[in-house]
């Protein structure tokens, strides 16, 4: 086939000191700082913050809309409609895009928090309890579930697995609490360690009570792992400031 140049992209992802292009044939093309691809939208600095914003212009169109014909129509279908058009944009390659920064994950969670508010019509409860009136959970801990599904795919060789080159499970023929752990690889930075499904995957899934890693069905699994939400999680994300120390983890009460 021939290359079509006016379909080529170029990505620097790194350290550089100006602006690149390479040549193809007689054209020449120059370095892009985000490409759309399947979807998704890359920037070269492997952030994916314009790709969560455009997420959340689609969710809040979708929004608007509903707010609009609120008053005419019933629970059930102003829930049905929230499902299916605005938490449904954030269903699509979660794991590409899930370790975006805190000032992004306040913009999802405030998006799903006025959709609960309209949905249910309750503009005095928290975001946590409308969750819970939801029975469901925020867009992150949503994530972190799907990672869960995918890792468990992985570690029991099902078909369709696409994590299966990231986590090896950890040899240990001592320790029955440490059973069904993932070795854990060594980090140096938070961007491209920490922020990685390779080294938070593992975390998370070691933090998985046993109880669902012996669940021998995949379809069990994701309907008991879609119950659970990790009391304290490790992220980023979920850790809070506190001045003069930085980010810690503090457990719930």
């Amino acid at each position: 086939m021939k290359l079509n140049t006016d379909k080529c992209h170029l990505l620097v992802s790194g350290t550089k000191y100006e602006h690149t292009w390479v040549q193809l044939g007689k054209d020449k093309i120059w370095e892009n700082n985000n490409v759309k691809l399947l979807g998704i939208t890359i920037d070269n600095e492997l952030k994916f913050d314009n790709h969560v914003l455009n997420i959340c212009s689609k969710a809040n169109q979708k929004l608007t809309a509903l707010m609009r014909l609120k008053n005419y129509l019933s629970f059930e279908k102003r829930r049905t409609l929230f499902k299916a058009f605005i938490e449904s944009q954030f269903k699509y390659c979660p794991l590409v895009w899930m370790f975006h920064g805190r000032k992004l994950n306040e913009k999802v969670n405030k998006l799903h928090e006025r959709s609960l508010r309209i949905v249910y019509n309750d503009y005095t409860a928290t975001f946590e309890e409308l969750l819970a009136k939801d029975n469901s959970f925020s867009i992150h801990h949503q994530n972190i579930q799907t990672l869960l599904i995918e890792i468990y795919k992985a570690l029991n060789g099902i078909p369709g697995a696409t994590l299966n080159h990231l986590f090896t499970k950890k040899q240990n023929n001592y320790s029955l609490r440490r059973e069904q752990e993932i070795t854990v690889p060594r980090i140096n930075t938070v961007l491209k360690g920490q922020n990685s499904l390779r080294y938070f995957g593992a975390v998370i899934w070691n933090s998985l009570p046993l109880k669902y890693k012996h669940i021998e069905s995949l379809n069990k699994f994701k309907s008991e792992i879609k119950k659970w939400k990790p009391e304290n999680c490790p992220c980023r994300l979920c850790m809070k400031y506190v001045k003069n120390l930085g980010f810690v983890n503090i457990a719930e009460k």
